[in-house]
């Protein structure tokens, strides 16, 4: 019902906001010349039918919408699959699928491989002429056994018979599959499927194991037919695996083609038992053709027109199929893109972009789960509120050396085994959080760390970039003396430092936020540079002469010129941020969007690894659009000056 409501509301927003749109258009006075930034301002019906038409994509191609509006419909092309498995093998042996007969491509096959051999035999400068007399011989044998199959006269009774017992069985299967109740079910064996199909789940749910409160995924498709009609193309697809097994189980071996290929074995045996170390290679040859007369035996090897009949029945059997399928049919074409539902073996899978991309409503249930702190994921919860008492933050803040630098001793127990805290214990207490005072809501989680580690990092590198940025735009030894350092480590790709880095200062916190501090260091070091030595002329001058100190030209001239490149920078910097927190997290870590994609790939997690990469898009759109904000607030001059 979720599905289709947004379904239903997605296309209603696009058609809404499209016509909204063009009678917009039609209306609006437009006094901007083409060029003017003015003119791309505004267009949210726009951003709401971009936005809107990748979630109806997603919502397709996912097999959401299917999902949503025919919750049924993937079991049923599961029973419907089922049957598609049973007839491939049958229809595999005749010209339905094929150009030819299995028997007429087998038969071309092997005896372009004697004929290959045969040559290869006659050319060889390894062999003696009465070796290749012998294994000449046993080529032409071996070419005699083929005719010994496909003659229809030499074909035994009871192998007939059995063709035409499996006909039979294949015409029953099609008359009483188009009747209503078949498979003429019972009272008793209706409530066993009722249980099973209770028990089974539905299509493509999440379940949370009660034990360890880890997510884990049920079968992607229900086995047990659920519908009158799957149920139908299930008994079906049971006899024709009957069927199957009993036909690939039948060889066409009369007593001439037994006593053929018994006797050329035999030979062919003796043969190589008298060849010695030194005629390696006659021997090779023999084993080929043994191996070439095996292949002949253990094929489905009939006379041209034996398996007529069966053909037919299979033909009329397979169109007959289709025709029940109904509007089922129709629902996989249109509402299963770029594959359906297979089965393979004793289960059913999604084949196609159903399969590697997630569900939006399984997504959902997923990410909802992992951020309940009772699931989360590995024990921890994507975001979460947890209470935390004020003196942890304060001894988290405060550094412990406050304590340490005042004068007198820590307190020291007496010899009744108490201790009484002084004014530097008391201190002490303060700087590492040792004390009570109350609670307030503190947010925790994967996704709450990966983002303090992005903003810890990108506010590190802001504070030291820009300044010493600025002081390299306006000073001819610090961009002497700095600039070969910067540019020396700038090229260098984060993923080169992360390995030593996370080496020398551990795989918490603070290798992460010092290996995204690098990363933002350069990048504002450059946009501030830039933006320095890009300050007109004319307003510098126009400053000295209105008497303007230089902290008042830098404040009220080259920091408000420089602002715009500045902003840029860290839009630049929060992207690259981003990709290395990942790829850090990728390599050392327990917490973290970039661990939990990493763990989720290893286990082919594919619903984990999506809300992972959604929530990365999401935290650096909140990014982007914060700076957007600020830039639009503290240079509203940029563009129009």
């Amino acid at each position: 019902m979720f599905t289709q409501i947004i379904t239903i509301l997605i296309l209603v927003s696009i058609i809404g906001c499209i016509l909204y749109g063009r009678r917009l258009i039609k209306t609006e006075k437009v006094d901007a010349v083409f060029g003017n930034p003015e003119r791309a301002k505004g267009g949210t019906h726009w951003i709401i039918v971009g936005s809107s038409a990748i979630l109806l994509v997603w919502l397709y191609y996912s097999w959401d919408i299917a999902k949503g509006f025919y919750p049924k419909s993937a079991n049923e092309l599961c029973q419907v699959a089922k049957i598609n498995e049973s007839l491939l093998g049958l229809k595999y042996q005749f010209p339905i699928e094929e150009r030819e007969f299995k028997s007429t491509s087998i038969i071309k096959i092997e005896n372009k491989n004697l004929k290959k051999i045969s040559l290869e035999i006659q050319n060889s400068p390894d062999l003696s002429n009465i070796q290749k007399t012998a294994l000449v011989g046993f080529i032409n044998k071996t070419n005699k056994l083929i005719p010994l199959l496909t003659n229809d006269n030499l074909m035994e009774i009871n192998t007939k018979i059995k063709i035409d017992e499996m006909t039979d069985e294949i015409r029953l299967l099609s008359t009483n599959f188009q009747k209503k109740d078949y498979p003429f079910e019972t009272p008793e064996q209706k409530n066993e499927r009722q249980k099973a199909i209770a028990e089974q789940g539905t299509w493509g749910i999440v379940t949370v194991s009660a034990g360890t409160g880890s997510i884990e995924n049920t079968i992607e498709v229900p086995l047990v037919p659920e519908t009158d009609r799957g149920l139908k193309f299930h008994a079906a697809a049971e006899q024709l695996k009957k069927i199957n097994d009993k036909f690939f189980k039948l060889r066409n071996h009369n007593p001439q083609f037994k006593n053929a290929i018994k006797e050329l074995k035999s030979e062919i045996k003796l043969y190589r038992k008298n060849l010695d170390d030194t005629e390696e290679v006659a021997s090779t040859y023999a084993k080929n053709i043994v191996k070439i007369a095996r292949r002949i035996e253990f094929a489905s090897i009939y006379p041209p027109n034996a398996l007529n009949e069966m053909q037919n029945a299979i033909i009329e059997f397979d169109n007959l199929q289709k025709t029940e399928q109904g509007g089922l049919r129709l629902i996989d074409i249109l509402l299963f893109p770029a594959g359906t539902i297979v089965a393979s073996g004793p289960s059913c899978s999604e084949q196609g972009s159903g399969r590697w991309l997630p569900k939006p409503s399984d997504t959902l249930n997923k990410f909802i789960l992992m951020s309940k702190p009772s699931v989360g994921y590995k024990n921890i919860p994507l975001l979460w509120i947890d209470m935390m008492d004020v003196s942890q933050i304060i001894g988290f803040i405060l550094p412990d050396w406050i304590a340490d630098v005042l004068p007198g001793e820590y307190p020291v127990h007496t010899k009744d085994g108490v201790v009484k805290q002084n004014f530097k214990g008391k201190v002490l207490k303060i700087v590492t959080g040792d004390f009570k005072l109350f609670k307030i809501p503190v947010p925790y989680g994967h996704i709450w760390d990966s983002f303090l580690r992005v903003f810890l990092g990108l506010v590190f590198g802001i504070l030291i970039g820009v300044p010493l940025g600025l002081f390299m735009g306006l000073n001819r030894f610090a961009k002497g003396f700095f600039d070969p350092l910067i540019e020396l480590y700038r090229p260098v790709p984060p993923l080169a430092w992360a390995p030593l880095i996370i080496s020398v200062l551990g795989i918490d916190n603070t290798g992460k936020v010092f290996l995204l501090f690098m990363v933002s260091l350069s990048i504002m070091i450059i946009s501030a540079r830039a933006g320095a030595s890009g300050t007109q002329l004319s307003k510098i001058h126009a400053a000295h002469s209105l008497g303007a100190s230089k902290r008042q030209i830098l404040r009220y001239v080259i920091f408000p010129n420089s602002l715009p490149e500045i902003l840029t920078g860290i839009r630049v910097a929060v992207g690259m941020c981003w990709g290395t927190l990942v790829a850090a997290e990728f390599l050392a870590g327990t917490t973290g969007i970039g661990f939990v994609e990493n763990v989720a790939k290893k286990y082919f997690q594919y619903e984990v690894i999506w809300i992972t990469i959604f929530i990365m898009g999401m935290l650096g759109l909140l990014f982007d659009v914060t700076l957007r904000k600020i830039i639009d607030k503290t240079i509203p001059w940029r563009g129009k000056g």
